[in-house]
């Protein structure tokens, strides 16, 4: 499951660093080829919802095979395309499958794994969270600069057909099935809120908050939310349980592992800007700088994971939330000359502290439902992290282009002194990547006052009452 989930997940950012070689090669613009990205998003973030229904109506073997089989078509179709409209077809079958994935793992780790190693459980899908889109930059760059766009697909094809067959002969079924009546206005409301609010806030990053497509879009989300949330309350047969939120501690790591994801966002999206920008590095060397911290992350999970299932969330979510806060205070420095180790380092001591919050946090707040909550807890949590993504980055980037459009000096400077035309428009660019940098640094001090409300270690029956008074 695993296996399965990480090339999923990986899915997601692998194109970053390929577009403009995929934009060549198909004559395609870059609002045109951005789709790639932002309708893989989508479709998944559509998918996570309507997954909670699935786990309870389907066979988890079946489920997940069937999961990994539409990825792979996906995939095929994605490795084989021509056009731009072949691509974004296998883009949008594969999203159909990965969408799947990340709730199902979450479910039936906590259900096969008692709660005492659970901590150990879930962090191991550290790996798959963080780390899966963390390399996806780097491992793009190298194959496009390496070889065609086209083998980004190729690879992960026969990983997948193993893990196919490595699904028929290890997968057993795990969650109990329940013959619901399936409520289709759910579906509908589901598919068109988060789709909408999704949308909305990507297209709100590159085309400001008061574009009408990005304010219309926001609004059909949020009214198509507000009656899926009180339709959920009010039939036998909910597809998504939104009761989830009565549980104090799971509502809390809710709001923390958005407040990470958004803190997150920000060093993913504006440090390859930075040192391309800036420092004039290519594509492949700005992701190759990120991977130290990914790599830290990915080793750290696991070990958090065990140190949760002793001493449980609150220490180590502030003390995490506390490193995050310290490692991400440099950036808001940045200056022309900066130095590349500088990066390197910081960006490993912030990914350092988000390894013991992201899983502890989530394991904690999972830990607190019921047995036959726990498929709607993790369609809730994944969704979440997914919107505050896409919000996270929407911020960032407003924030990043309004400071530094309001510096950047005449165009008829460029005329007469072009020397001082391009200092002052890299002043300008700079002081919005530091700004973008201090909204990240308040999403963590946000946090690191909230993880003060956790208990240190919930006792065995109490789960409903983590949060301290």
């Amino acid at each position: 499951m695993i296996i399965g989930a990480f090339v999923a997940i990986l899915n997601q950012t692998v194109l970053a660093t390929a577009l403009p070689m995929i934009m060549k090669d198909l004559k395609i613009t870059a609002s045109t080829g951005q789709w790639l990205t932002t309708a893989f998003l989508l479709t998944n973030g559509i998918m996570i919802p309507i997954t909670a229904l699935l786990i309870e109506r389907i066979s988890s073997k079946i489920l997940f095979t069937s999961a990994m089989f539409v990825f792979l078509i996906g995939t095929i179709i994605s490795a084989s395309a021509g056009t731009f409209g072949m691509l974004l077809t296998g883009r949008i079958i594969q999203a159909a499958g990965a969408g799947i994935m990340m709730p199902l793992l979450q479910t039936i780790f906590l259900l096969i794994f008692p709660r005492e190693r659970r901590g150990a459980a879930m962090g191991l899908m550290g790996l798959v969270i963080a780390f899966a889109p963390a390399i996806g930059p780097t491992l793009s760059g190298w194959i496009v600069d390496s070889y065609d766009w086209h083998y980004l697909f190729i690879v992960i094809i026969p990983i997948a057909v193993l893990d196919i067959i490595l699904s028929f002969i290890g997968m057993k079924k795990v969650v109990e099935l329940k013959n619901k009546k399936i409520d289709y206005l759910s579906i509908v409301l589901s598919t068109g809120g988060f789709g909408s609010l999704l949308y909305g806030f990507s297209s709100a990053g590159n085309d400001g908050w008061s574009d009408p497509a990005v304010i219309t879009t926001l609004i059909i989300g949020v009214v198509f939310i507000t009656l899926l949330i009180w339709r959920q309350l009010k039939i036998a047969n909910p597809i998504l349980e939104f009761r989830v939120f009565k549980y104090p501690i799971f509502s809390l790591s809710v709001i923390l592992s958005s407040i990470v994801m958004m803190a997150m966002i920000g060093a993913e999206i504006v440090l390859p800007l930075y040192v391309q920008n800036i420092h004039g590095e290519s594509a492949f060397h700005s992701g190759l700088l990120l991977l130290p911290g990914a790599l830290l992350m990915g080793i750290m999970s696991p070990i958090t994971g065990r140190i949760f299932d002793k001493v449980g969330a609150k220490w180590l979510a502030t003390l995490g939330l506390a490193i995050l806060v310290g490692g991400t205070i440099p950036f808001i420095f940045l200056t022309a000359d900066t130095p590349l180790w500088y990066i390197i380092l910081f960006y490993a001591v912030r990914f350092f502290g988000i390894s013991m919050v992201m899983m502890p946090i989530s394991t904690a707040g999972m830990n607190a439902l019921p047995n036959h909550l726990i498929n709607h807890g993790s369609a809730v949590i994944n969704t979440m992290r997914q919107i505050a993504g896409s919000i996270g980055t929407a911020i960032l980037i407003t924030v990043l282009t309004n400071v530094t459009d309001d510096g950047m000096p005449s165009k008829s400077l460029a005329v007469t002194n072009h020397a001082a035309y391009a200092k002052k428009a890299m002043d300008a660019s700079l002081n919005g990547m530091n700004a973008a940098f201090l909204v990240a640094v308040i999403f963590a001090i946000l946090g690191l006052i909230l993880s003060f409300f956790i208990k240190n270690k919930p006792k065995e029956g109490s789960s409903a009452k983590y949060l301290q008074k």
